[in-house]
């Protein structure tokens, strides 16, 4: 003997209905926060370390993400693409500043590619005096240790160059010159 709860088929029916759209939404609710990450878990799939992810929200370069209820933050899939695109960014060199501008850009679809051409351009530039400058360190040391004779003597002209007084804010460039064959300006 069944028991009655007064219910008729038609809306035994829309119970059984509105139950399994229930489940169904109550999965997808499931299935949504399954794909959002922690920062433990955002750091591993980009690259970037989680105090770095907290820097980049602190500087603007990511927007605050949203919480958990006990205040753990919580990444989309959308945010862990921006990180990573951060940490391309970051890989070619390029400044906080300058990747502020290329995110702004890149989540700008109606922007002129002229600007982000621009962008790098200029860094190309950037790079160009910065690869100089390591070059002309690597001259001055090669020259250095060119003239150290690297015996059991104390005299080292690597050391006494380090230890020049005024070169400090002077690019190292290697000329002939002086006791051992070289100085600094």
């Amino acid at each position: 003997m069944g028991i009655s709860f007064g219910l008729d088929l038609a809306t035994m029916a829309r119970f059984n209905l509105l139950t399994s759209r229930w489940k169904q939404l109550s999965q997808r609710s499931k299935d949504t926060l399954m794909e959002m990450l922690n920062i433990g878990d955002a750091a591993k799939a980009t690259g970037v370390s989680a105090k770095m992810i907290r820097h980049y929200e602190d500087v603007g370069l990511l927007a605050a993400p949203r919480r958990t209820e006990a205040g753990y933050r919580q990444y989309s899939a959308a945010e862990v693409h921006t990180l990573r695109f951060i940490r391309h960014a970051r890989d070619l060199g390029f400044s906080i500043h300058s990747i502020g501008e290329l995110v702004g850009l890149w989540q700008d679809r109606k922007r002129p590619s002229r600007q982000v051409k621009a962008l790098a351009q200029a860094h190309i530039v950037e790079l160009e005096k910065k690869a100089h400058e390591i070059l002309a360190m690597k001259a001055t040391l090669e020259h250095l240790v060119h003239c150290c004779k690297g015996d059991e003597r104390p005299e080292c002209p690597i050391l006494e160059n380090l230890a020049e007084e005024g070169t400090e804010d002077v690019p190292t460039v290697a000329k002939p010159s002086g006791r051992h064959g070289f100085a600094l300006r």
